[in-house]
């Protein structure tokens, strides 16, 4: 497996214009203009520099930046190669000399306004969205852009744009306050798409140097065109292999970051493993697919769009081609609370359906910790990867502490507690099997050595039954970690998250040390953010505590959440007194 294949710094093609003074590309979407996070850099800066320098990664060129577009706004952007051609470029943006010119696709543009003019005063929001204000307000600044239309079907309209003002969101908080929102826009309300149709189309400036006219274009992304003709494909997209192709790309450029960290990364920040499709968040409706290494995971949920055997094939074919070692399939049930047998192999085969299979374990990396996960071996493979963001919580606050994992099927949790210092781990689990899988990776990292053996304790329980004794022996922890199936049933008992997660936190908050912190999470697509807080909140009074804080944790960025929806995992984190 070639990763600088898979994810290449950035591509000749992208280039629309390059000479000794400026280059200017065609971004796609997915590429951020900035670094979501500095400690895994995955900016069109870093990675244009990193491909104009190719063979030269200590003495990378510059690059001056003067514009920037959204992450998910594909078109052109301009760079200066050196220095002396700044002033001048610098002063064509700041002057309004540079004319910028988008598309956008929209619903709901009046038919009879051929050409108009938006001039608008905006504001950021409380919300942090950008705002319309009422005219003669005061307060906001002046956005001005200007409205052709260029094509229609039915109620969907081809706008060009000419920004003469340069504000944050600009032509997306003008045409959604027009009614006529951007498809794919999630932020402003737009309708359904499969990326944000807006495109950076044109850019015109006297040169830096010669002062003659210069101006690039970039074409429309055929996407423009498929949405235009028919609208959001939906499921359908899996009967369009252009479509379908250009969603994997899109996917693929939003975890350049994630797939580039194996060989980019340093030893103590380095990922191999992580989702790479989401579902609905990445316009692939029922498709999970997750990266573990040097292979691929697909998540099919059986049933619907996946009934037809061509489709599966020909995703399955797709992603055999990204050029990855193998690709695994899980075939599971559209009911969480529909138990099969995992292990049958016609609902999770153990061996890779395209290209070769794995050993039967291997060990990933997760920002520097390493986990053991088997791919063939039944529906999971031993680490639940949206949960990243809430084990680095716990690797943070976990130094000296005592943690309690309930439901911890192979515990991560605990690994990421213990390797970080945790002073003692409880996992508590009702299958022997996966708590043997977790006593390994403990093993495996050397934690159960010497006296720290005595620090970690594995435990194959009932959750509700071991807090029960837990709570009479006076047990006392600084984190509880509960992360509960969403139905789940013993000899003694039947969990129900929607019902039972407030019992579930009684009993878990009244084995918190003063100070203490409960991590709670549940994937339950039934389940909202906001009814999850409100059990936890409800469980923390129940067991006599008082809640100082209550506050949601963000999704992976890897784990898009569905357009204007809650993500499939939710999770809060709660401090007591």
């Amino acid at each position: 497996m070639d990763r600088a294949r898979i994810w290449p710094d950035f591509r000749d093609d992208a280039i629309a214009f390059a000479d000794e003074d400026v280059v200017v590309v065609d971004k796609p979407c997915g590429v951020p203009s900035q670094a979501a996070h500095l400690d895994r850099p995955d900016d069109l800066v870093l990675r244009l520099r990193s491909h104009l320098g190719r063979g030269h990664p200590d003495a990378l060129p510059y690059l001056g930046v003067h514009q920037r577009l959204d992450q998910d706004t594909s078109g052109l952007v301009l760079f200066t190669r050196r220095p002396s051609a700044n002033p001048a470029v610098a002063r064509a943006f700041e002057t309004r000399e540079v004319k910028k010119t988008y598309l956008a696709l929209v619903e709901g543009w009046p038919a009879h306004v051929k050409e108009t003019t938006l001039d608008d005063e905006v504001a950021k929001g409380e919300d942090g969205r950008m705002i319309v204000l009422p005219r003669r307000r005061g307060g906001g600044q002046r956005a001005v852009t200007r409205v052709k239309v260029r094509a229609r079907r039915d109620r969907r309209a081809l706008l060009e744009l000419s920004l003469e003002t340069g504000r944050t969101h600009q032509a997306r908080v003008q045409l959604a306050h027009a009614r006529a929102p951007i498809a794919g826009d999630v932020v402003y309300g737009g309708p359904a798409a499969p990326r944000l149709m807006l495109h950076a189309a044109e850019l015109a400036l006297a040169h830096p140097s010669t002062k003659k006219p210069l101006v690039v274009r970039a074409p429309a992304p055929k996407a423009f065109e498929r949405w235009l003709a028919r609208g959001d494909l939906g499921e359908a997209i899996y009967d369009d292999d252009a479509a379908l192709g250009e969603a994997l790309a899109i996917a693929l450029e939003r975890r350049w970051g994630l797939g580039r960290s194996a060989d980019r990364d340093p030893a103590e920040r380095r990922t191999t493993a992580f989702r790479v499709v989401n579902e609905e968040g990445d316009a692939l409706p029922g498709l999970a697919v997750d990266v573990y290494g040097e292979h691929l995971v697909a998540q099919i949920h059986v049933g619907g769009v996946w009934e037809d055997e061509r489709r599966r094939a020909r995703v399955l074919d797709r992603l055999g081609a990204l050029g990855f070692d193998g690709v695994y399939v899980k075939n599971r049930p559209k009911q969480a609370n529909v138990l099969v047998d995992t292990r049958r192999d016609e609902v999770a085969p153990k061996d890779a359906v395209r290209g070769a299979s794995a050993p039967p374990e291997i060990e990933i990396h997760e920002e520097g910790v390493p986990y053991l996960v088997r791919l063939g071996d039944g529906l999971s493979t031993g680490i639940f990867l949206d949960q990243r963001p809430n084990r680095r919580l716990v690797r943070e606050t976990a130094k000296g502490a005592r943690v309690l994992n309930l439901f911890s099927y192979t515990c991560a949790f605990s690994v990421a507690a213990a390797a970080s210092g945790a002073s003692r781990t409880v996992s508590v689990d009702a299958s022997v099997v996966a708590l043997e899988r977790g006593r390994r990776g403990f093993e495996h990292l050397g934690l159960l050595a010497g006296e720290a053996k005595s620090a970690h304790a594995f435990v194959a329980e009932d959750a509700f039954a071991w807090l029960a004794r837990a709570a009479k022996k006076a047990e006392r922890f600084d984190l509880v970690i509960c992360d509960p199936p969403s139905y789940s049933s013993t000899k003694k008992r039947r969990f129900v998250a929607e019902s039972d997660y407030d019992e579930l936190v009684a009993l878990a908050a009244a084995l918190l040390a003063p100070g203490g912190r409960l991590l709670a999470s549940v994937n339950h697509r039934g389940l909202t953010r906001s009814k999850l807080r409100r059990l936890v909140g409800q469980g923390v009074r129940a067991a006599g505590r008082e809640p100082i804080q209550i506050k949601d944790l963000p999704p992976a960025s890897d784990h898009p959440p569905p357009p204007g929806r809650d993500p499939h995992m939710k999770a809060v984190l709660a401090t007591v007194r």
